[in-house]
């Protein structure tokens, strides 16, 4: 299991009878936006220093060819396309495909395409309230409708001229997968990463979920093993996170986090959850054998089944 230490580089540490001498590597960089930190394990210092190096390449490809942030991306080039077909590379147009179907298993909660209505909120910039007709406009603009993928033609295109996809709420939990799958190609077995909060075990390890509103104050302790962590809330960044159902920032109500195998599941259901609410948001898990897990301001906890099964200690709820 994994031992969760800072630290910032590789050190060398007897195990057992002092005969096996492993390693453990600590790297931080900055990514779409935010941090990201590997920690690996292993016996060979050199064979972590490349597998790491090899994940943090695959996440900045992964940029360069997705963020929006940047204006010489592939998506960015689709945002300004205004209904044009543009030619895609298929593993994007795969996962576009991907965040539409979940789109639609989700009834809406999660949505790719709401860059107009970021816009229109102004959420990457001081954020703003726009008027009834700005929001009408801007949600007939939004949505996974207007995301045409065609992977015979290798092309893709927003039907609607304002049309944008927004990579926020998935983007970093597929580059985890990516960078998770770098590292166990070059044998690391132990690790974990976290994403601007987004965690992904290589191996078994124990995590914790923050109390909503303090970030440094643990709530719960659960077992991660070859999976994901994601929690999203507005504690932080304020009412960020939108209703593609309503064009609306979603209430502060607490946080939604949910383990998958998969990051990128992980990333967006979490997003999808928290739109749902934990009412809603816990039957829709529970019918789905999902472990999701509600935390709310006033302090109460709900959670599906699968999810207590993986906690550290006994909860009630």
């Amino acid at each position: 299991m994994l031992r969760i230490r800072s630290i910032a580089s590789i050190t060398l540490a007897l195990l057992g009878s002092g005969t096996c001498v492993a390693g453990e590597l600590d790297r931080t960089v900055l990514a779409m936006g935010t941090s990201l930190r590997l920690r690996v394990e292993g016996t060979d210092p050199a064979r972590l220093a490349a597998a790491t190096e090899a994940a943090l390449l695959e996440v900045e490809r992964i940029e360069a060819a997705c963020s929006t942030w940047r204006p010489e991306s592939a998506w960015s080039g689709l945002n300004r396309a205004e209904g044009r077909p543009v030619p895609m590379e298929p593993e994007w147009l795969a996962l576009l495909e991907n965040t539409k179907a979940w789109s639609v298993r989700t009834g809406g909660a999660f949505d790719p395409a709401l860059m107009p209505l970021l816009e229109a909120w102004d959420l990457r910039g001081r954020g703003r309230t726009p008027s009834s007709r700005e929001l009408a406009l801007a949600r007939r603009a939004s949505g996974a409708r207007h995301l045409l993928l065609d992977p015979v033609a290798g092309t893709a295109k927003l039907e609607h001229l304002d049309a944008g996809v927004e990579e926020g709420g998935f983007l970093k939990g597929y580059a985890l997968d990516r960078a998770v799958l770098r590292v166990k190609e070059r044998g690391v077995e132990t690790g974990l990463f976290d994403f601007g909060g987004q965690l992904a075990a290589v191996g078994e390890t124990t995590v914790a979920i923050a109390t909503p509103g303090d970030r440094q104050l643990p709530r719960l302790s659960l077992h991660l093993r070859n999976a994901s962590l994601s929690t999203s809330g507005t504690s932080e960044r304020g009412r960020h996170i939108l209703d593609p159902r309503t064009g609306r920032p979603s209430p502060a109500w607490g946080s939604a986090s949910v383990v998958m195998p998969s990051a990128l599941e992980a990333d967006l259901l979490s997003t999808a959850l928290y739109v749902m609410g934990p009412t809603r948001g816990l039957r829709w898990a529970r019918r789905r054998h999902l472990p999701a897990c509600f935390l709310l301001n006033d302090g109460r906890v709900r959670m599906t089944r699968e999810f207590r099964g993986l906690l550290t200690t006994k909860e009630s709820q």
